[in-house]
């Protein structure tokens, strides 16, 4: 027995020792108190229990957008980019989801107890819900992207995260719009509604009645959690497909109306036209390639995984093709996972690069048939001439990306 316990000591004293082997290679940091090295061990700290934290070696951060600061001198957030390039499958996390805005804002500090939804105007019966009141209501979950019109490919931009890093995708939780309205009684003629944020100047977009009852929610859960502050808590519109200005933040009320309104968002976004109005909000299709693309570098000829997002505000994205010879033929990339509607789709084409220069693109088709066109097409819609016009309005064309023989990925928008 004696023998027996003798040898388990040894053994312990062999293991122990084995173990303070492995972290031979790791000094501590005198400033932090962790051990540093390719063996470190990470030590538990208030932040890592209380909420989590990446490691310190990914560096993914969204940057300011538009040429403008943000936040600037005065603490305003203008339009912020998330990093494409660094993206893996189809949701954004919330902390590098796109942030817009079309005059800088301070986001508002709401304390949930006290916000008021109140939904009033060409109803039976006008109503106020409590967020605590929207909660015990049917909920639903969804995967939905966002984007901002100005989204768009840039001769001046060298990114992807600077031409297409407004657009986002998360999953997003709430009630139902379509729940709301028809609690409160829609009276014939009330075809359109006006959603008020608790911005300061009174954030508020039109939206067509047929939209809200169709997909609209109104959200208060964004990847698992509640939404985030620059994202609109504690409720915010998810209109579906629709241009980002129309997806209300910080909602507080919701008036059902005869005829749409020119508020100060729906201003340059909606025409004198009502139908063309409504159909004019849609974005999209559009796909890009975020792997490579512009600033990255291939290290030399041989085989690479070529991937990107592909989205449709038309509903699912049906086919993706990618072109390596700047669009002078096409081949089918393969969609990863099961496409969505009006969501993030990711997709990827197995390429052998010969070390050659050459031209990337990829385009998308969605579920109604619609075909994302190349920058050409778009300039001909736009009255604009030449192979690489300057496209006004909503820009769903083709991003080009040239790669040269040292394998550096540049904007191919001459």
């Amino acid at each position: 027995m004696g023998s027996k316990k003798s040898d388990r000591r040894e053994f312990l004293k062999q293991g122990a020792a084995l173990a303070g082997g492995m972290t031979l290679g790791a000094a501590t940091n005198s400033a932090t108190g962790q051990l540093e090295g390719p063996e470190a061990f990470i030590q538990g700290t208030d932040e890592l229990v209380g909420y989590g934290k990446r490691s310190r070696f990914v560096t993914s951060e969204r940057i300011a957008h538009g040429g403008r600061p943000s936040p600037d001198t005065f603490g305003l957030d203008f339009h912020i980019a998330a990093p494409l390039q660094d993206s893996v499958g189809v949701i954004t996390p919330s902390s590098l989801h796109y942030i817009g805005t079309t005059r800088g804002a301070y986001v508002p500090d709401i304390d949930p107890d006290k916000h008021r939804l109140m939904i009033h105007g060409m109803v039976d019966r006008p109503l106020v819900f409590t967020m605590e009141e929207l909660k015990r209501l049917p909920s639903v979950t969804r995967l939905h992207f966002i984007e901002c019109a100005g989204n768009r490919a840039n001769r001046r931009h060298t990114t992807v995260q600077e031409t297409h890093g407004m657009t986002s995708c998360a999953e997003w939780t709430g009630v139902l719009l379509s729940t709301l309205l028809e609690e409160a009684g829609v009276q014939e003629g009330g075809d359109w509604l006006v959603v008020e944020g608790v911005e300061e100047v009174k954030g508020a977009s039109s939206i067509p009645m047929t939209k809200a009852m169709d997909d609209c929610l109104l959200c208060y859960g964004m990847n698992g959690e509640a939404v985030r502050p620059q994202q609109g808590f504690p409720l915010r519109l998810v209109a579906p497909g629709f241009e980002g200005i129309f997806n209300t933040k910080w909602v507080r009320r919701i008036k059902v109306v005869d005829q749409y309104y020119m508020t100060y968002n729906d201003f340059g976004h909606l025409t004198q036209d009502p139908v063309n109005a409504a159909l004019g909000y849609q974005i999209g299709p559009k796909s890009v390639i975020t792997c490579p693309s512009g600033g990255q570098q291939l290290p030399g000829p041989g085989f690479y995984e070529v991937s990107g997002l592909a989205w449709s505000g038309g509903g699912a994205v049906s086919r993706v093709e990618v072109s390596t010879d700047g669009g002078q033929t096409w081949m089918d990339a393969d969609i990863r996972g099961t496409a969505q509607r009006m969501a993030h789709t990711r997709f990827s084409f197995n390429w052998e690069w010969d070390g050659s220069e050459c031209e990337l693109q990829s385009r998308c088709t969605d579920e109604i048939g619609q075909l994302q066109p190349s920058r050409a097409q778009a300039g001909e819609f736009f009255n604009q001439s030449g192979s690489q016009p300057r496209v006004r309005g909503q820009d769903n064309s083709i991003q080009p990306w040239r790669i040269e023989s040292d394998g550096s990925v540049h904007n191919a928008i001459a």
